[in-house]
């Protein structure tokens, strides 16, 4: 199987399930209720927008330590979506959340090899 040259973020496959990810997010906010839906589903948009963001910056940058930074931010972004998922589960307003806690694992586990190889490199 000959792989595909990374030529740009899109191409990374974590930025790619970071990017479904929050459109998962995105669409399950929208059915939180009115006064939740302020407060708490904009903060779990905002914060899922960060992990895609970070992951695009982060390849960006030409530098080891730079690259390493902006990839670690996306590690911290995962901590706190996994957080919000589960504080809007456990008040019953976050839908199926199994499915997307295990997203965020996987996303994390792609992201420590990320930095893996990005710091083996240096």
């Amino acid at each position: 199987m000959e792989k595909k040259r990374v030529e740009n973020f899109q191409d990374l496959v974590v930025w790619q399930n970071s990017h479904e990810l929050v459109q998962t997010i995105i669409n399950k906010t929208k059915k939180f209720p009115k006064k939740d839906l302020n407060i708490l589903g904009r903060q779990l948009c905002q914060n899922s927008a960060l992990l895609p963001i970070h992951i695009a910056r982060g390849f960006k940058k030409r530098n080891t330590k730079n690259k390493s930074y902006f990839y670690r931010e996306a590690l911290f972004a995962i901590e706190t979506i996994r957080y919000e998922i589960i504080l809007t589960s456990d008040l019953g307003i976050y839908q199926n959340a199994g499915q997307d806690l295990e997203k965020c694992d996987q996303i994390e586990r792609m992201m420590k090899r990320l930095i893996r190889s990005v710091t083996s490199k240096s």
